[in-house]
């Protein structure tokens, strides 16, 4: 959706020119014609002067840099930014939750490895210590699709220079607190009644979606009081 930005709102705003003038040292590709092309995929909403010149602002440009480093570092396709950036953080984490109550496709560690861009030996080291599952059959491992999301996250961390042994910690962390949430629903997950069950699984599905958030605003924290020392 185009907007157009009244005359007197202009002053924190660039030009497209101006834009790719700001972002080229960090992305040396930047060209008008890729800004375009961004906002024709809908990533991007510039508003318009009256002449039709698109306007960028701050967010605007911030919002783009996010996507440039998402497809620079991360090799995301479009369709998956978009939604990445569309989403509230409530709804990606409840997208992330879908499983509890979902069946989902196995991949074998060949498809893994090329979803989450690890090697087959990362991979193996993160099933050694227990952050990736998969079943054995007939002599084939296989993983739900959700491990290679798990693959993907370990991945990036471990390009700063923890190995799969350090990344147990969170592993370990997120056992306890799943052991935590499971406590308060048992009694439902255990029912033989259909309803009950499934009443239960909807509160797990909640709860998980409130952990979530909980232990990313008390990571930030911690991080935040790091960064202030």
């Amino acid at each position: 959706m185009t907007t157009t930005a009244p005359v007197s709102d202009t002053g924190q705003m660039h030009t497209i020119g101006a834009v790719c003038d700001l972002l080229r040292d960090e992305f040396p590709d930047i060209s008008i014609s890729k800004i375009r092309y961004l906002e024709d995929q809908g990533l991007l909403h510039p508003r318009r002067t009256r002449g039709g010149y698109r306007l960028f602002t701050p967010n605007d440009i911030e919002r783009l840099q996010t996507i440039l480093r998402l497809q620079r570092d991360e090799f995301l396709p479009l369709r998956v930014i978009r939604e990445e950036l569309d989403a509230p953080s409530a709804e990606r984490a409840r997208r992330r939750v879908h499983g509890l109550q979902a069946d989902e496709r196995e991949i074998d560690l060949g498809e893994l490895c090329e979803r989450s861009g690890v090697t087959p030996d990362f991979a193996r080291q993160l099933e050694e210590y227990d952050i990736l599952q998969t079943r054995i059959d007939g002599g084939e491992r296989l993983y739900r699709e959700s491990e290679a999301d798990i693959a993907t996250a370990c991945g990036r961390i471990a390009r700063h220079g923890l190995d799969a042994r350090h990344l147990r910690a969170f592993r370990t962390a997120a056992g306890r607190q799943s052991a935590l949430l499971e406590q308060l629903v048992a009694p439902g997950l255990r029912s033989r009644d259909l309803q009950r069950r499934k009443a239960a699984l909807d509160d797990l599905s909640g709860l998980a979606v409130v952990a979530q958030e909980l232990a990313q605003l008390l990571l930030l924290r911690d991080l935040r009081e790091v960064s202030e020392r």
